[in-house]
């Protein structure tokens, strides 16, 4: 609370005559006295704001902070408009709470409604939520939207993001369903074992795209499998690839979801975050969370209001398929905020130019003898190298100010965004280089 004081003492204690009360402690008369605390906290006094100013910068400066982030999987280093962080941090927006009066809060449903229709351009989707918590939690929502009596089996990709495989065990533990792994053959997806895994029960398929190792799966091919099976198909899409590639729509998704961090969010050592839901009418009374729809008030003007907010998870819980009832709103706002300020055309070429400049970092460093793809397929912005002496590359090009990749099974695997310079991937190169050469 800082500095704000929201009443006087006198205040308080006219409140307290008017209960019957001499003193606030006489609010706690039932608490048993070996509960209660009759000597001041034993904690530091208060310092001034130059003061906490001072101090909070210098724990800031044990941070490592790196020049050049080679880095990605599933938090991606972007380049972020100045407008787009400017919005959010409007007070009007950054304070506002759940815009349940729909008279009051115009400005706040509109933003989301923008957003909505902008996530359903990207995903080729008919509708959208307003978001919930992060991507992992929108696959584990979309899992559960699919289950049903006869199917409760859930099938995810053992190339998906290990932090989203583990999310979804969770939610299928919570909800008495099976989770099924399907393997993983060079790099992708194996289809020869997802179509002996597409039982009677499966109740969907999860696929991610690109895969948490980089690799572009074949994802119309997989979703013909899934559809003939009788099964629902989600798919997890980056939403900065999707500006280049196929919609899932396209793919024959019934669901897409993803993290939506990529729009617009910095880093900010792991959130907050949201995570997108889209998916087509058909299936649109089963999307968790909040719907913004238009319609028109009393005078014929456009407004904005609360959809489809009469369901489980509100009035009938213990039918609920879902115990989302919050959203992301400020997140959803910042990445409303940044496709609008992208562009299609502007989205796109950042899509580009992380798609070309991963391809080139990836030939640099398998120019270096020793150094090779542990996977042969297209790529987007990430892939895996086998390299001996990882470690020791890592280290040093952390001593050079350079994130590298992430270690995984089999190797590194590495991440180039549009941000990153031709020139900080010729000195990442040439420092991996040099470490091998020893």
């Amino acid at each position: 609370m800082g500095s704000y004081v929201p009443s006087t003492p006198a205040e308080r204690q006219e409140m307290l005559n008017a209960i019957g009360m001499k003193d606030y402690r006489d609010l706690y008369h039932d608490v048993p006295q070996s509960m209660i605390l009759n000597r001041a906290l034993d904690i530091p006094s208060g310092m001034s704001e130059l003061e906490v100013g001072r101090a909070v910068a210098s724990l800031a400066e044990k941070n490592k902070r790196f020049s050049t982030i080679l880095r990605g999987a599933g938090a991606y280093d972007h380049y972020i408009p100045s407008i787009v962080k400017y919005i959010p941090a409007k007070e009007e927006f950054l304070t506002a709470y759940t815009p349940y009066q729909a008279e009051i809060s115009q400005g706040v449903l509109q933003s989301i409604f923008e957003y909505q229709t902008m996530i359903c351009e990207l995903t080729g989707m008919d509708v959208s939520n307003a978001s919930v918590y992060d991507g992992a939690t929108a696959a584990g929502e979309a899992a559960a939207m699919c289950k049903d009596r006869k199917r409760t089996v859930t099938l995810i990709s053992a190339a998906a993001h290990p932090d989203v495989i583990n999310t979804v065990r969770t939610y299928c533990y919570g909800s008495g369903t099976e989770l099924r792994v399907v393997p993983v053959k060079n790099g992708k997806t194996d289809p020869d074992a997802l179509r002996e895994m597409l039982v009677d029960e499966v109740a969907s398929f999860y696929l991610q795209q690109p895969n948490f190792f980089g690799q572009l799966e074949d994802a119309e091919a997989i979703g013909k499998l899934v559809h003939e099976a009788g099964a629902m198909y989600i798919m997890g899409c980056n939403p900065i690839a999707l500006a280049i590639m196929k919609t899932p729509r396209d793919c024959g998704a019934d669901i897409a979801v993803g993290e939506g961090q990529p729009l617009g969010m910095p880093l900010s050592y792991g959130g907050p975050y949201l995570g997108y839901m889209t998916t087509t009418t058909k299936h649109m009374r089963r999307l968790p969370g909040r719907i913004v729809g238009e319609t028109v008030d009393s005078k014929g003007q456009r407004a904005y209001v609360l959809s489809l907010q009469a369901r489980e998870q509100h009035i009938r819980r213990e039918k609920a398929s879902s115990n989302i009832c919050s959203n992301q709103a400020l997140c959803a706002l910042t990445a409303g905020a940044y496709m609008a300020a992208m562009g299609p055309r502007g989205m796109a070429e950042a899509a580009r130019q992380s798609m070309a400049k991963a391809h080139y970092l990836a030939d640099g460093l398998c120019r270096i003898p020793g150094v090779s793809l542990k996977h042969e397929g297209p790529f987007f912005n990430e892939f895996v190298t086998v390299l001996p002496c990882g470690d020791k590359a890592l280290e040093a090009l952390e001593s050079a100010g350079i994130l590298g990749g992430l270690p995984v099974e089999g190797g590194l695997l590495w991440c180039a965004t549009e941000k990153v310079s031709k020139a900080e991937l010729d000195r990442s190169v040439q420092i991996v280089k040099e470490v091998l050469a020893k």
